[in-house]
């Protein structure tokens, strides 16, 4: 089973100025040289599809120098902020033909080399049973939510405030880690099936960088875990 790694790093964040290159916890290459490392570490990713239109980005790449990374020079109308996120699902099985997608992201630095080990390990699993036709990282949201009618995942008429851990999880789609075949891609244009299995990481793994207090947040909690 060829596992490809599909990583989209277009120029021209406009909430977070050069956050995939721009330095991170004192690593020159930031978000971008730390993913690609945890990518190559990964010893069940056999490719590593970085689709860019950032030069900053592919020199950075070029330093690395490893054979697992494919340069895709991503065309200027699918790398701008309109571009729809289906556009780009559909646009994947135009440089990659065969296989299975792991798409991530650099912005989701706590998930390493070996969450994408365990999350691919447990994707084949999965098909080997006949399962589940998918994968994607969650984070379980095991908390009082509402919409604008009241509660949404607990009865107040059972119990106004129950515990936390007796109400049943919703779960927030992370953006982690999505795995599927190629052919899903080309037949239900997505990067998930019709049963994805639902790969729960914790608060910290979770953590997307978004927003320019997220860089720093994110800063600060990389230095911490990795001055232990």
């Amino acid at each position: 089973m060829k596992i490809t790694a599909f990583l989209p790093c277009r120029a021209g964040s406009e909430r977070v100025p050069r956050k995939n290159t721009r330095p991170f916890a004192g690593i020159e290459g930031g978000l971008l040289r730390i993913k690609l490392g945890q990518l190559i570490a990964c010893k069940e990713i056999d490719n590593i599809v970085l689709s860019t239109n950032d030069e900053e980005v592919i020199q950075i790449a070029d330093i690395l120098s490893d054979d697992k990374i494919i340069i895709d020079r991503r065309p200027e109308y699918l790398a701008t902020s309109a571009t729809s996120t289906d556009a780009l699902v559909n646009y994947v099985p135009e440089i990659v033909s065969e296989g299975v997608i792991m798409w991530t992201h650099v912005t989701s630095p706590f998930i390493d080399e070996k969450l994408y080990s365990e999350a691919i390990n447990k994707y084949k699993q999965l098909i080997s049973e006949g399962s589940h036709d998918s994968l994607m990282s969650v984070t379980a949201l095991r908390t009082f939510i509402w919409d604008k009618n009241g509660a949404v995942n607990y009865d107040r008429d059972k119990e106004k405030w129950p515990r936390t851990q007796t109400i049943e999880p919703l779960f927030e789609i992370n953006s982690g880690i999505f795995i599927a075949d190629i052919e899903i891609y080309k037949q239900l244009q997505d990067r998930i099936g019709k049963k994805p299995y639902l790969f729960e990481t914790d608060d910290i793994e979770s953590f997307d960088i978004d927003w320019e207090e997220d860089f720093y947040i994110a800063e600060a909690i990389f230095q911490k875990r990795n001055n232990k």
